[in-house]
């Protein structure tokens, strides 16, 4: 890290730097005070850096809260063989891990986000064969969710529950610029208000329930109203399917979380939320 700054960056090479989260995508450090750096572990996550580096300078004024607009660009160098970010440091920490002082205005606060976002996509929009599409193609995935949780989840009420909301009728609309992993462990509090959003390398085009579905992820049933208004008010059939994300996320989130205790428990909470909800 130290050699691709001193090359590529030597005006900030001499700034401390602590790395913050491994990740499953992105190593991130905190570069001085005001700065963090996303450096790809893999493949798969390199591609997600470089969405983020072509859309959010173009998206970012448009949004009602701050993102990780990359501010350096990082190139391939040094045996490292991917693009990586240097981006500004966004203060507080996940709402996966710390709870708001007001649920209504962070409803509030998070639904304008999603609808701002919500513009229609152009057609160079990063594809996303997982994120956005119609529910059935993610039948699949929910099912070898359920397969590989076993007796640990109710999947007699799951597959009812889904069997049900897969038969919504889809979207229709144009593709929507969409966050496509957008969740407590994506969105920022600090003193006790969400100030940001994070992680952007899901950004694609699609059904707009799918970011929607953070209302059953982070907030109670008594001001997810509040999120639905703040976010333009969709029609039942969106909200439908985005109860459905919510459940297939969840279930997605438990199966793979077994050594990160937050996000299994959050996986629960989705799907908990999802089966509860009426």
């Amino acid at each position: 890290m130290r050699a691709l700054l001193r090359d590529q960056f030597p005006d900030l090479a001499g700034l401390e730097l602590v790395e913050l989260d491994p990740g499953w995508d992105n190593a991130i450090f905190r570069l001085g005070s005001e700065l963090t750096v996303r450096l790809p572990r893999r493949a798969m996550g390199a591609q997600l850096v470089e969405h983020e580096q072509r859309w959010l300078p173009e998206l970012a004024p448009c949004l009602p809260l701050p993102v990780p607009v990359p501010l350096h660009r990082g190139t391939p160098a040094h045996g490292y063989p991917w693009r990586w970010s240097i981006c500004p440091w966004l203060p507080g920490e996940p709402a996966l891990r710390v709870a708001v002082d007001d649920n209504a205005d962070a409803a509030h606060t998070l639904g304008r986000f999603v609808a701002a976002l919500a513009e229609p996509a152009p057609p160079d929009a990063p594809p996303n064969p997982f994120r956005g599409v119609p529910l059935a193609q993610r039948t699949d995935r929910l099912d070898a969710a359920l397969d590989a949780l076993g007796d640990t989840v109710d999947r007699v009420a799951i597959r009812a529950l889904w069997s049900e909301l897969v038969a919504t009728p889809p979207w229709v609309g144009p593709p929507l610029w969409l966050h496509g992993d957008l969740h407590p462990g994506n969105v920022l509090v600090d003193h006790g208000r969400i100030s940001a959003v994070i992680d952007f390398g899901d950004l694609t085009g699609g059904d707009p329930a799918m970011d929607l579905s953070v209302a059953w992820m982070q907030f109670a049933p008594t001001v997810r109203g509040v999120f639905r208004d703040a976010a333009g008010g969709c029609d039942d059939d969106t909200w439908r399917r985005a109860r459905a994300w919510a459940l297939a996320f969840g279930l997605a989130c438990l199966a793979s979380s077994a050594d990160t205790p937050e996000f299994a428990a959050l996986g629960r909470r989705a799907v908990e939320s999802a089966l509860r909800d009426q």
